[in-house]
């Protein structure tokens, strides 16, 4: 018997195993130990552009399973696929058509910079010469080590090797939970830790043997997978490889699609929103956005929903004026070859970013908001500035309009085209570009505008407070751009170069509504923004006679998408608690916390309630906080105004599948939040 045809008899032993991993780092791994996070993210922060490939065993079916033709490379569990069966596709795996040079060239040529690829996906299947299973590409009819041969194509073409590597593992017979559909596949005997120094294992093979520049995790969001697991992955990634990259999703704190992480303890380089792209950038975040061409991240044979080379272009602008990455996915077929219809799109995207590049490698986010004919992305030039103008459409009247742009214009032109100078002249706090002649049919063209200086937007004032309901004096800052000053009014009139100069934080007595506008050489120049503050009078509080330490928790179990009504479920169990936390992490569960919050002053209190899947918060029977939905990890908070003593408060929570969490967190506010515990609870018995 070859490798290939006893793989599936020895897949499940050779997992049992737990040996130890010896590998040597070759000379290309030594990198200082010591490097600052800018230095790290450098590369990555200048690529802007990245190729991610979803290949495995589930580009065997193609999507189909039965009648159903759209799957993708979650087959195996959405058409509840049993393992013998799924193992079937081992000695199927041949793709005698796979060109790692060819793959390189592709992603190349179209401008990427770096290249992801699935080392393992959820189905536990490795593409990598992996000692320590045999569930890998090396036990197939194929028998060539995929990450070996695309890691040096791309070095070859001038593109980052990086890693994806699922942490959840359908396949591994340490891996916890089960599937639900799995009701004959036993979990016991089943080693959650035997897994962990599995899954260590592997991520070790992968940087010592492949040196990828990114390790791209996914699959924590499960309850097995906690914050604790996360910080041990992601150190021992940073030990093996200090110059390596690891994206947020090694941890458990990720805010779902939207891909940013919602805790200050969580880890990781970088925030991955999948499919969508953030509507506004986050100074000081870096974050990349991972999107399919078409429908699926795995081949689908049946799904035809290509987006167009112009959409995806003009994603690409829209991520790098946000300040992010653009990692476009392909599912190559079985044979190893690209769908033509990607080939096709990925070598019109490579026509444009050939020209214009330039205003996508290295830039900035842009010091502008959004413009109505297009995106703006930068870089520096020494002390002074270029802007790259994409245009999506161009104006009727051949002008673009840079609102609130103070600084004085050095040159414009097209980055590429007609070498032609373009007119720049100022109007009010505005600079006009006049486009001479538009380039026709490019998905979206580049004016360059070189300005003196760093940019100086004349953006509106912002309006600082800690709340806009007050019960004591309340102290609001107003911040505005490099050059201008701001001015205000508290009486509702509208603000100008006369009217209060902000030079010290406002202290407000009683209500108002506050008007702000930015002034520079002597006039308004920016919008007014306005702001309204109200004075109010503090909920009176309970009588709290006969009081016990602690809140009332009811647990249930039920299965939801939102909170049920709990006043008609049985609860499983009831106690007395001292805080508000999980009941246990499980799926299909949910609690009720019931009875009353102690405060010590007459304020408004800020209420901040973090939960994985949704929770709601009252008090005094007003709802202060609604978190309610299926979700990640997510905070939303609330203000309400209190008087000194007790409070009725209601919690209620519930999870469904993946991670557990519940917790709760108050301060009067302009202060430190700091969880809801302890001598502040109470319940009457």
């Amino acid at each position: 018997m070859n490798r290939a045809s006893i793989a599936v008899l020895f897949v499940l032993a050779a997992c049992h195993a737990d040996p130890e991993v010896k590998s040597t780092p070759n000379s290309k791994s030594a990198v200082p130990t010591q490097l600052t996070q800018d230095e790290r993210m450098a590369w990555w922060r200048e690529a802007r552009f990245g190729m991610f490939i979803h290949w495995g065993l589930y580009a065997i079916p193609a999507g189909k399973w039965g009648e159903r033709t759209n799957h993708g490379e979650w087959i195996r569990t959405t058409a509840q696929i049993p393992l013998e069966e799924y193992a079937k596709f081992q000695p199927q795996f041949n793709p005698t058509a796979f060109d790692a040079d060819a793959w390189a060239r592709l992603a190349a040529d179209a401008g990427m910079k770096y290249l992801v690829i699935t080392s393992k996906h959820h189905d536990g299947f490795a593409l990598f010469d992996s000692k320590l299973t045999e569930w890998d590409v090396m036990n197939t009819p194929f028998g060539r080590d995929v990450m070996k041969e695309l890691s040096e194509a791309c070095e070859r073409h001038g593109v980052k090797f990086c890693t994806y590597h699922s942490i959840m593992d359908w396949q591994h017979p340490d891996y916890l939970p089960r599937r639900d559909w799995e009701t004959t596949r036993s979990s016991e005997g089943a080693d959650f830790q035997r897994f962990r120094r599995y899954l260590h294992g592997q991520v070790e093979e992968l940087v010592r043997n492949y040196e990828p520049h990114v390790m791209w995790f996914d699959g924590e969001w499960e309850s097995t997978w906690t914050h604790e697991y996360g910080v041990e992955l992601f150190e021992h990634c940073r030990k093996l490889a200090p110059a390596m990259l690891v994206n947020n999703r090694v941890d458990v704190h990720r805010g779902g699609m939207a891909g940013f992480s919602q805790s200050s303890e969580a880890v990781g380089d970088f925030g991955t929103p999948e499919q969508e792209i953030p509507a506004t950038g986050l100074p000081g975040v870096d974050w990349e956005t991972c999107m399919t061409m078409n429908g699926n991240w795995g081949y689908n044979a049946y799904d035809t929903n290509w987006k167009s080379s112009r959409e995806m272009v003009r994603m690409l602008v829209d991520v790098a004026w946000k300040g992010g990455n653009y990692l476009l996915n392909i599912g190559p077929r079985a044979d190893g070859t690209f769908p033509p219809e990607a080939v096709e799109r990925l070598k019109e995207i490579g026509a444009w970013t050939k020209r214009y590049g330039p205003a996508i490698y290295g830039t900035q986010a842009s010091p502008l908001d959004a413009l109505p004919w297009g995106r703006c992305t930068l870089k520096r030039q020494g002390e002074d500035t270029l802007l790259f103008l994409h245009v999506f459409d161009t104006p009727t009247n051949g002008e673009l309009v840079l609102a609130g742009l103070g600084n004085e214009p050095l040159s414009a032109g097209y980055l590429s085209g007609p070498r032609i100078a373009l007119p720049v002249e100022r109007r009010g706090s505005d600079l006009v570009v006049k486009l001479l002649s538009a380039p026709q049919g490019e998905h979206a063209y580049v004016v360059t505008l070189g300005l003196k200086g760093a940019p100086i937007v004349y953006r509106a004032p912002r309006i600082e407070a800690a709340s806009e309901i007050f019960v004591r004096p309340l102290k609001i800052e107003l911040s505005v751009g490099a050059g201008l000053t701001a001015h205000y009014t508290l009486d509702g009139s509208t603000p100008d170069e006369r009217s209060p100069r902000y030079t010290a934080p406002i202290e407000l007595l009683g209500s108002g509504l506050l008007r702000a506008v930015g002034v520079h050489a002597g006039k308004p120049v920016t919008a007014v923004v306005e702001r309204a503050f109200k004075r109010v009078e503090p909920t009176p509080a309970l009588d709290a006679t006969g009081a016990a330490p602690g809140l009332r928790r009811e647990v249930f179990s039920g299965e939801w998408e939102r909170l049920p009504d709990f006043s008609v479920l049985a609860p499983r169990s009831v106690d007395v608690v001292d805080t508000i936390a999980v009941p246990a992490r499980e799926e299909r569960v949910g609690a009720r916390f019931s009875g009353l919050i102690s405060v010590e002053h007459h304020d408004v209190y800020e209420f901040a309630l973090t939960s994985d899947d949704g929770s709601r918060l009252w008090i005094d029977g007003a709802l202060i906080v609604d978190n309610d939905g299926l979700h990640g990890t997510v905070e939303a908070r609330g203000r309400v105004a209190l008087a000194a003593g007790a409070h009725a408060l209601r919690v209620e929570w519930f999870n469904r599948t993946g991670g557990a969490e519940l917790g709760l967190k108050a301060s009067r506010i302009g202060q430190p939040l700091a969880p809801v515990a302890g001598r502040a609870l109470l319940h009457l018995p």
